[in-house]
């Protein structure tokens, strides 16, 4: 079987407390994008023995036993046996771009093992499942937009009309670390939720919907900055890091013409797409 997992930006990011737990609650939406990558999920092979992971496309730093891939297929096995099984991953989304990729193959595994196994999971049970993994994991079981706070793990359906906006994801080539990020963060109080500035038209959220990650990773990274920067000034209705960063994206009402920023950001990843 093959699936696409695809990647999320985040509308806006508000850090609003440190938990007991030694986490963050936040307030953010979560917005599914065309990037993504390529999965096959498929049996083991008779002369295989035990479970094996191929990655292909860009490069990942951990090993095969650590990625989230397998750890899927390990949460899974531990609330009904499974079969091994094999997984070629064709990675496209870049990792440590705050677009949610790790999170996105593990959602997309469970989903296969699912329905490859005919194991008739609810997309309830799924999340459950998902959230063991990652804190963002679970969304990309319902993969549509969501309000997300506490842990970002607590949902709620939200309706921001983006469809047929166009948007371009720049990613610098840098990897940022959550618990960096986590550092450079003032935590603050908003005056206005996130829920209610997604309600208004995204022309006017570039002064009002705010990423508590962006003055930070600007300050550590200027050509981050940069990017958004030059996305603004192309006439993007609203630029924003996604997540903690590294990524950055820029909503446009009309194509724009990505040579004007391959000229401006040489060999650095750019991806085009429209909002659905």
């Amino acid at each position: 079987m093959i699936y696409f997992p695809n990647a999320k930006i985040n509308l806006g990011l508000h850090v609003t407390g440190k938990r007991k737990d030694g986490y963050h609650n936040i307030e953010t939406v979560f917005y599914p994008v065309g990037l993504t990558d390529i999965l096959e999920v498929i049996p083991a092979k008779g002369y295989m023995k035990g479970n094996t992971l191929e990655s292909t496309g860009n490069s990942l730093d951990i090993g095969p036993s650590d990625n989230l891939c397998m750890r899927a297929w390990a949460e899974l096995n531990k609330i009904m046996p499974l079969p091994e099984i094999h997984i070629h991953l064709h990675k496209i989304i870049p990792s440590g771009a705050g677009l949610g990729g790790g999170s996105s193959n593990a959602a997309f595994v469970l989903k296969a093992l699912n329905e490859l196994f005919e194991l008739e999971l609810s997309a309830f049970e799924l999340a459950s499942i998902a959230g063991t993994i990652g804190s963002d994991c679970p969304f990309f079981i319902h993969n549509t937009p969501l309000l997300g706070t506490e842990r970002g793990d607590k949902f709620e359906p939200v309706e921001p009309d983006l469809s047929g906006f166009h948007i371009v994801i720049i990613h610098p080539g840098i990897s940022i670390n959550t618990a960096r990020a986590y550092s450079g963060v003032t935590i603050h109080d908003h005056d206005v939720s996130i829920r209610e500035i997604i309600t208004s038209h995204p022309s006017v959220w570039q002064d009002l919907l705010v990423n508590d990650f962006e003055p930070g990773i600007f300050k550590a990274y200027p050509m981050v900055r940069k990017i958004k920067e030059v996305l603004v000034a192309e006439g993007s209705v609203y630029a924003s890091m996604t997540g903690s960063g590294s990524a950055v994206y820029g909503l446009f009402e009309n194509e724009i013409d990505s040579e004007i920023l391959e000229k401006e950001f040489p060999g650095i990843f750019l991806w085009k797409g429209i909002l659905q």
